[in-house]
């Protein structure tokens, strides 16, 4: 096994990365080994201050990737590097010696309160339980109520619980406690959370899950599945997000990411503690928190400058 192998096999087994970030590191070090390396040559012969400045340039000059890609492969590269240098087969850390590119600062994109209100209010009958007697057997009809129930539970709960798209995929029936109105949640690292529920999203969990089993005829262990049975997998709630939030006229750019900026947002606004927020997005620290802040302070600069006199009057 090489070096770099090695190395994904830890961050896999070990600081417990998602598959996806498994992927995206591995392509990194191979496109690295391609471009760095000569045949033969071990991964960790390559990682000089040289050949990764070089490396650098190439992605930003030759290859025209953006300031955020680059600092991507840095991050991965850095990483790379620390394992080597606990595995006393580097004597420092190459990219310590790097400048990286600036990248803008980018608030989070979130969805206006009003659009969200517009689209719970237009489907609110497909999450309710008197659509729930035409779900009967595989006919058409209850297919089609079935997949429109789901569909909205989907949003709803990247809405309501502020869940990563992989962290809502990952959800199984067991981690639903609607005795005691709470979500038990696996997040990045393998780190476990618990998020509260309410009243009105737990019952329309239970009548998703009754719906489910009288569609398939079995109690799948998965929360969220496709038509089959499986589980509910990325591009599903790619499609499923832009699909029902599009048909309800929201704006902007459409993402299970978006739903989750929107609810941090909107629980800062209405006065909730950061670290509250903190805790129930699963972040590991208060400062990838505070960029809602930031959000906050944007939309009170915008309403000063359309409401203060003497801002009107410049």
């Amino acid at each position: 096994m090489d070096w770099t192998d090695r190395y994904l096999q830890y961050v896999s087994a070990v600081r417990r990365y998602s598959p996806r970030t498994v992927e995206i590191y591995r392509g990194v070090l191979e496109r690295f080994c391609a471009y760095s390396g000569q045949p033969g040559e071990e991964l960790p012969s390559m990682l000089t201050p040289a050949r990764v400045r070089n490396y650098e340039v190439w992605l930003l000059d030759e290859l025209k990737e953006s300031p955020r890609t680059v600092n991507l492969h840095l991050s991965v590269l850095s990483g790379c590097s620390r394992f080597l240098l606990k595995a006393g087969v580097l004597e420092a850390n190459p990219v310590k010696l790097i400048h990286r590119p600036k990248t803008p600062k980018r608030l989070p994109q979130v969805f206006r309160g009003e659009d969200m209100d517009r689209y719970l209010e237009s489907t609110r009958a497909d999450g309710e339980a008197e659509s729930l007697s035409l779900i009967v057997g595989k006919d058409k009809v209850s297919a089609e109520l079935w997949t429109r129930r789901r569909d909205r539970l989907v949003v709803r709960m990247l809405y309501d619980t502020g869940l990563r798209r992989s962290e809502l995929i990952g959800l199984d029936r067991s981690h639903v406690d609607t005795a005691r109105r709470t979500l038990r949640v696996r997040g990045k690292g393998g780190k476990m959370r618990e998020i509260p529920l309410t009243d009105s999203l737990c019952e329309e969990i239970l009548l998703y899950l009754e719906a489910t089993n009288r569609m398939l005829g079995e109690s799948p262990v998965p929360l969220l599945v496709t038509a089959q049975g499986g589980r509910l997998y990325p591009m599903a709630v790619e499609r499923i997000v832009k699909a029902q939030t599009g048909a309800a006229g929201v704006a902007g750019k459409r993402s299970p990411h978006v739903l989750r900026h929107t609810i941090a947002t909107q629980l800062l606004d209405a006065g909730t503690d950061l670290n509250a927020i903190k805790e129930m997005l699963g972040h590991s620290s208060l400062a990838a928190t505070q960029v809602y802040t930031h959000t906050s302070v944007e939309k009170l600069k915008a309403a000063y400058a359309k409401a203060h006199p003497r801002a009107k009057n410049k």
